[in-house]
């Protein structure tokens, strides 16, 4: 897709779409960095758009890992069908990211590893944020991490009161630029998150 034929759906659906264009190379690469692909995943990822972040996700990941994606867009959720067609481990879900604990039981999946998400959680009202917020939560696993990429860190107030910590980037090599923030469900050995534990419950870098 197009940076103009993403604008168009940005235009059309400005609280789903939630950028102008795409994520850049910069936060693309940023984002994956905060990953382990040592083994196969589970990923999950809310409002992916066009696929940037999941053409990275899968380049890097085991050919047994498996992605749930879900849009809500019905022009994005179509070029996603069309785009990964051929990929046994993307299964695109054209419907709300409230719905993820039901959607991995429907698929025989406990639990999920990474959930990412680039919906603008700025502009949710309060309770859909919360039950959101509470969804990831319980579909992740013990040292799972839920990663947002948005404009804003509002959600860090949200967020922090249920995960234990999170670590913050601020990427100044995007439009608009980016906070990435990745907030860390508690497990016995943090270890696992790798290095993404450096920086501390309210660690600040930039990019």
């Amino acid at each position: 897709m197009s940076a103009l034929a993403f604008l168009k759906r940005f235009i059309a659906r400005p609280a789903q779409v939630a950028s102008v264009i795409p994520s850049s190379k910069a936060v693309t690469k940023k984002v994956a960095d905060r990953f382990d692909f040592s083994k196969p995943r589970v990923f999950v990822e809310f409002g992916p758009g066009e696929g940037c972040h999941t053409r990275e996700l899968l380049r890097r990941a085991t050919a047994d890992s498996q992605f749930l994606l879900f849009e809500l867009d019905p022009e994005l959720a179509r070029l996603l069908e069309r785009q990964f067609a051929a990929d046994h481990r993307v299964h695109v879900i054209h419907g709300d990211a409230a719905t993820l604990t039901q959607e991995l039981t429907r698929r025989g999946i406990d639990q999920c590893d990474y959930v990412l998400s680039g919906i603008p959680f700025s502009l949710l009202e309060i309770n859909k944020k919360r039950h959101l917020l509470r969804g990831v939560y319980d579909a992740l696993a013990p040292g799972g991490i839920f990663l947002i990429y948005q404009v804003t860190d509002e959600l860090r107030r949200h967020a922090l009161p249920l995960f234990q910590r999170a670590e913050s980037e601020y990427c100044l090599m995007n439009f608009p630029p980016y906070f990435i923030i990745s907030f860390f469900k508690e497990q016995k050995d943090f270890a696992a998150a790798g290095a993404n534990g450096r920086n501390g419950r309210h660690g600040l870098h930039h990019c």
